[in-house]
């Protein structure tokens, strides 16, 4: 019902049956369908004026009354109703049938004059603003205008000739704005008012709602048509907005604002300074009583906490809408503890109530809701939360000033401002509070990066024009350097300059018990993709059951590793270059012995290199192992393209440095050496050049490494713990199964060695992503090789679908949203008939040919609500996401699996 009467529509059809026909205002719904045949043809569908007559007539019987009568005239609103709830998105008209004749006729059968120019100067004002597009300033100023011209504060202590003098005034506003008198034929309002509101559905705010949460364009809008009861007939009339609950909080007290002799616009626009329902109980005594009765008979026929509209007319109470209530992460999860508790709900059905995508909230500083400030800039909120703190334009100098100090709570706080981030620059993450780029959106490096490690995050502000090179960054005026102090908000996307203060969060008990029903109720398991041990700890900490990633290149960037990891890269380089003979080295025996020689020292600074290494990563992968105490931890190998290990500016930069410090011959000729390797091995298209296994066919000895610190880390902390580590080793980037069969026997024998070596067994599964095409589709030939699949979603999608996400989102998506060429990015939820596909038949594939074959998800869709949904009906055995999402994800499968149950039930 509510795909084609809109939600509004359906709910007052429902109340009207739950509550009484009394209790609420007769009317007529014009469908979706109406809507959606007024945007594909830019014109109202056929017969619907004759059906809207119709309607009228009917309406106009049980009233009594007649729009337009001059005598009693009928008012009507004309109200919008999408299929989910769009607060304050689209239009409303009030009033509707009133004119210079009917005006008259109000005020002699109300008794009431200033009643009767009150309706009268609304309809004018709210017709011309929605329905003309004049804008609303001009009307306020008018009324302020009329107020000074009485001395008086308050619209209310206008009288009917000041409001009649006003109405004039709009109609000449109206003249002037339009080139056109205000309609006096009631039937042209009507018209006129339900076509705004079918455009108002592609209105700039409705669309970017729409962009926002996840709304398609192509539901299209009901339209309500209700007889009109009026709270502003004197000061036993109001109108408010009322909630069964605590809007803010969730405690089961009813809450909300109301007005006495006012409209239901006054409540919601903010022009007036509203009461707190509390106060009505002493204003309007017996109609508050009814409410708090009616809120109470609503909440619980809907088991959801209500949003109610409400209007007195001269002590009369009538319910003008309701709709599940829209509430912050606090209030969800409360009510959902209390209405179990009130067996309201069961266990399931509360949390179906709950947005899980909302509850990182409850995990993150926000700014201080009771606080104003100026907003500077807007980008898009890439990770939730709240950071103010010192400007740093490079993550060298984030890791520099943060250095001095021990603990991360001992530390400056500081902002990580950039055009756009870098896998090098991870350390300045670790550094940072926060992280602002001009550049990128919420499948950036900058969003992935600081979602996976809890930091705020604001991406692709372009109002920024950062010049590193000067140190400055210009926006909207100001001229911002390293060392100024800024606040960003990565749950709105908003950048201030002003001491906006932060909430730190709380973690409530209420918040256990939901995540404990979770829990019970899901399939799917849940991991975290952590890459140190205070990730770790933190995923634990969230109820993850396992690291379904770990990124050893992460390990790679710090200002202790960096040289290391260069010099390993250039040496790997030399000793492959080393292995290759040409055909005078295979004629000539001198050529032989000296590329043997060459050979020889390129394979001793290769393994030295790696040794150092090897010890780094070692302590790495022990303190995971220790932290998650038996738990599965997948690693995966190496996987990043060469280039950003060998950046072509570092070296340039290096030779020229060497060269104004007067460096001797041989180490310029080091530098300009190192140099001619980077740019050797630039690619035009790096994210499909060398990387992931193919490193482990070029340069073997790299992930033979990586197996053997793996392997020697879970034998140390066996021995020291007395536990077992549960060692999953992952082969990235696998396209053919030769691949990963030629890569799995590297890492079978640098395990075997490792073991030996450790003298004791290191029990471990050797696994691969799925993350190419090729690869989902001939996942039963790589099963064979595999103990474990996990699909790595987010090069799937950009594989699958021809997108760069560092790219597209900034470029060109927003605009694919905006013409409806799809609903949402594909990155942020899995793009279910492509990619999806993809991930249903690799899974389907791979078990056909190995059935225990264990299968996950790894990509930043792992803590996507909608995803998770998707990955649940795919069948999967487990999603990881980025620690402060786990719990998210938890409340996400634990709905799927509710979901799945329910259409089981139904089929």
């Amino acid at each position: 019902m509510r795909e084609l009467l809109g939600g509004k529509g359906a709910n007052l059809a429902e109340m009207t049956r739950v509550l009484g026909a009394d209790r609420v205002p007769a009317g007529f719904t014009i469908t979706t369908a109406a809507c959606v045949a007024f945007m594909a043809a830019e014109e109202m569908p056929a017969g619907l004026d004759a059906q809207v007559d119709e309607a009228l007539a009917r309406l106009e019987a049980g009233a009594g009354r007649l729009l337009g009568d001059p005598d009693d005239p009928l008012l009507v609103s004309v109200r919008s109703g999408a299929r989910d709830s769009m607060p304050g998105m689209l239009d409303t008209i009030l009033n509707l049938g009133l004119n210079e004749r009917s005006v008259q006729g109000l005020a002699e059968k109300t008794g009431n004059e200033r009643f009767a120019w009150d309706s009268y100067r609304r309809l004018v004002q709210m017709f011309g603003n929605v329905v003309r597009g004049i804008p609303g300033e001009r009307y306020e100023q008018a009324i302020a205008e009329a107020k000074d011209g009485r001395g008086v504060e308050l619209d209310t202590e206008l009288d009917a000739a000041d409001l009649a003098a006003l109405t004039e005034r709009f109609g000449v506003i109206y003249r002037e704005e339009t080139g056109e008198d205000f309609p006096e034929d009631p039937s042209a309002q009507l018209e006129a008012s339900i076509r705004a509101v079918f455009e108002s559905w592609n209105g700039r705010r409705a669309v970017e709602y729409r962009r926002l949460h996840g709304i398609p364009d192509s539901w299209g809008t009901a339209v309500n048509v209700q007889q009109m009861v009026f709270g502003n007939k004197g000061d036993d009339s109001g109108s408010g907005v009322a909630f069964t609950r605590d809007e803010i909080t969730g405690a089961p007290k009813p809450s909300g604002d109301f007005l006495l002799n006012a409209q239901g616009e006054d409540v919601v626009s903010g022009v007036r300074n509203t009461q707190d329902l509390d106060e009505m109980a002493e204003a309007l005594p017996g109609p508050h009583d009814e409410l708090i009765e009616a809120l109470g008979t609503l909440e619980a026929h809907y088991r959801d906490m209500q949003d109610v509209e409400f209007t007195v007319e001269e002590g009369r109470l009538y319910l003008l809408q309701t709709r599940n209530a829209k509430r912050p992460a606090q209030a969800a999860v409360r009510f959902a503890v209390d209405a179990v508790a009130e067996g309201l709900l069961d266990k399931a059905g509360a949390l179906a109530t709950i947005d899980a995508g909302k509850l990182d909230a409850l995990l993150h500083p926000t700014f201080d809701p009771g606080h104003e400030y100026e907003v500077l800039a807007r980008g898009v909120a890439a990770s939730p939360g709240a950071a103010r703190g010192t400007i740093v334009l490079s993550a060298d100098e984030a890791v520099e000033r943060a250095g001095d100090q021990r603990s991360a709570d001992d530390r400056e706080d500081l902002i990580l401002v950039r055009p756009f981030t870098e896998a090098e620059d991870v350390a300045g993450f670790h550094a940072a509070r926060g992280i602002l780029t001009s550049e990128g959106g919420k499948a950036s490096h900058a969003a992935l990066v600081a979602r996976g490690m809890g930091r705020p995050c604001v991406c692709g502000a372009a109002e920024l024009d950062i010049d590193l090179a000067v140190g400055v960054v210009h926006v909207n005026g100001h001229d911002l350097r390293a060392g100024d102090v800024i606040a960003i908000d990565g749950s709105t996307g908003a950048i201030t300059l002003d001491d906006v203060p932060l909430i730190e969060p709380e973690v409530s008990e209420e918040f256990g018990t939901v995540l404990g029903w979770a829990d019970e109720l899901r399939r799917l398991s849940v991991r975290a993709n952590a890459d140190n041990p205070e990730d770790a700890a933190k995923a634990r900490s969230l109820g993850a059951e396992g690291i379904g990633l770990c990124r050893t290149e992460h390990m790679f960037f710090g200002a202790d590793r960096d040289r290391l990891v260069k010099l390993m890269f250039l040496v790997a380089e030399e000793w492959r270059r080393a292995h290759v003979r040409d055909d005078r080295e295979q004629e000539d025996p001198g050529a032989e012995r000296a590329r043997l020689h060459r050979l020889g020292e390129a394979d001793e600074r290769f393994r030295s290199a790696l040794d150092d290494l090897r010890a780094l990563q070692r302590a790495d992968f022990a303190g995971l192992f220790r932290e998650m105490r038996g738990l599965p931890v997948t690693i995966r190998l190496l996987d990043p393209p060469l280039h950003e290990f060998l950046p072509v500016a570092h070296f340039e930069q290096e030779l020229a440095d060497a060269g104004e410090a007067g460096a001797g011959a041989a180490e310029l000729e080091r530098a300009s050496a190192a140099l001619a390797v980077a740019r050797d091995l630039r690619e035009a298209n790096p994210m499909l050049g060398t990387r992931g296994v193919r490193l482990a066919v070029l340069y073997p000895p790299i992930y033979e490494m990586q197996v053997r610190a793996i392997v020697e880390a879970a034998a140390e902390v066996a021995e020291a713990e007395g536990e077992q580590p549960h060692v999953e080793i992952m082969l990235p980037l696998i396209a053919y199964e030769t691949e990963l069969e030629q890569a799995r026997a590297v890492v079978e024998r640098a395990a075997a060695e490792a073991e030996a070596a450790a003298g004791r067994e290191v029990p471990h599964s050797i696994g691969t992503m799925l993350e190419l095409p090729r690869a989902c589709l001939v996942a039963g030939q790589i099963a064979e090789h595999a103990d474990f699949f996990s699909f790595g979603t987010n090069d799937l999608t950009q594989t699958a679908l021809g997108l760069s996400r560092d790219d597209v989102e900034a470029k060109f998506l927003g605009r694919y949203v905006e013409e409806g060429i799809i609903d949402r990015s594909p990155f942020e939820t899995i793009d279910v008939p492509g990619v999806g596909e993809l991930v249903e038949k690799g899974t389907e594939r791979g078990r056909a040919a190995n059935p225990e074959l264990k299968v996950g998800i790894c990509g930043e869709h792992g803590g996507d609500p909608d995803s998770i949904a998707f990955f649940h009906r795919a069948g999967l055995d487990y999603v990881s996401c980025s620690p402060y999402r786990v719990p998210i994800a938890r409340v996400a499968a634990a709905q799927a699996a509710n979901a799945d149950a329910g259409a089981n039930i139904d089929s």
